[in-house]
């Protein structure tokens, strides 16, 4: 299926929505002191939560009690520009496994960097990660500080989806015989599946699921269609929601809404959509800056259901989109009087909606709609 729904906003459009959803939500500060945090995964039975800073620390974090010590076991970062450590997910048979993934940036021998994905066992005084071990390598490693990537997410039927930037080296998004610019997906134990479709293609690694990616920063299962839905920054302007499809080419940066922060056209473009690519499902003239992305669909709070929310780390809001199919319409902005940049946003198991704020300072909110939210 193609989505090809594209709605260009204005700056003022933006500010009115900014304005009129700041007041719709109530905001509790449950943790701050966090350096950087990145990415935040919950635990089962009321036993917290994980949160990644992206200076190289996983933390146990509990409500009314705060976060642990650094767990230890964690691989070495590469703490530069935008890397470090990211996103952190549970192994979908966590319960029995105990398996925790980390998506991270790592060195290479020539001072670049890439994205790594590795799993490891928690121990069950949340203290260590035993073990960890690396099944996914982003090569070449090109990166000297910008586009890692590293979200993760698991589909529910096995398989493991990592989005990957292209390192800020624009045309190898669409070179499959790299890995900047891409969707992967894996195996849960970190395999390439053999059904993945550029496998057994000569030139193309085979872990590709879909291209033409260029800095994507939120990424989650759609939980009504099952489709798995990407939010990524373009450069000036542009933003996108896409929908990755498998061995689609989502036309970085051969197609593209925004130019070059310098104001010039993006060299490689050939237009805002190109045949042979797919156009985004939604696209923002004027760049937010987006960050994560956390579909609702819990039953705490039915003025929120179907809704998408994605963090901005420009606009210091949390936007809120209503979701009907494949029409994707944005409604409000949240969290904008605070002035901080949201890195993450997750709906914890009590039907919240939890927001890291990417400072030195950095918080998680615990985030409710009040009576009326539209």
């Amino acid at each position: 299926m193609r989505y090809a729904t594209v709605a260009l906003l204005l700056g003022t459009l933006f500010t009115a929505a900014a304005q009129a959803g700041e007041q719709q939500v109530d905001v509790e500060v449950v943790q701050d002191k966090l350096d950087h945090p990145w990415s935040l995964a919950f635990l089962p039975d009321g036993q917290g939560a994980l949160i990644t800073l992206r200076g190289g620390e996983l933390l146990h974090w509990v409500e009314n009690k705060g976060v642990s010590a650094p767990i230890a076991g964690v691989p070495k970062v590469w703490a530069r520009g935008q890397g470090g450590l990211l996103d952190v997910a549970l192994a979908p048979d966590f319960s029995r496994s105990r398996r925790v993934w980390l998506s991270y940036a790592e060195a290479g021998p020539d001072g670049k960097a890439g994205t790594a994905v590795g799993y490891g066992r928690l121990s069950d005084d949340m203290r260590t990660l035993a073990d960890f071990k690396v099944v996914f390598r982003q090569m070449p490693k090109l990166s000297t500080g910008n586009h890692f990537g590293g979200r993760l997410a698991f589909d529910g039927k096995g398989y493991l989806f990592i989005a990957l930037g292209e390192n800020n080296q624009r045309i190898t998004a669409q070179a499959l015989d790299k890995l900047q610019g891409k969707v992967v997906r894996l195996t849960d134990r970190g395999e390439v599946p053999p059904d993945n479709p550029f496998v057994g293609k000569a030139g193309a690694r085979p872990e590709i699921w879909a291209y033409g990616i260029r800095n994507p920063q939120g990424l989650a299962m759609n939980p009504w269609s099952h489709a798995l839905w990407l939010s990524e920054h373009g450069p000036r302007g542009g933003d996108e929601i896409n929908i990755p499809e498998k061995g689609r080419n989502y036309g970085w940066p051969l197609a593209t809404h925004g130019v070059n922060y310098s104001g010039l056209a993006i060299p490689e473009a050939k237009g805002e959509t190109l045949a042979g690519t797919e156009p985004p499902a939604f696209v923002w003239k004027v760049s937010p800056a987006v960050s994560g992305m956390a579909f609702y669909n819990a039953r705490t709070f039915p003025a929120w259901q179907h809704k998408l929310f994605i963090g901005a780390l420009k606009d210091n809001t949390a936007i809120v989109m209503n979701v009907d199919g494949s029409r994707i319409t944005e409604e409000a902005r949240i969290l904008g009087d605070r002035g901080q940049r949201i890195r993450d946003v997750r709906v914890g198991p009590d039907g919240y909606l939890y927001v890291l704020t990417d400072e030195s300072d950095g918080e998680l909110l615990k985030v409710s709609p009040r009576p009326g939210f539209r």
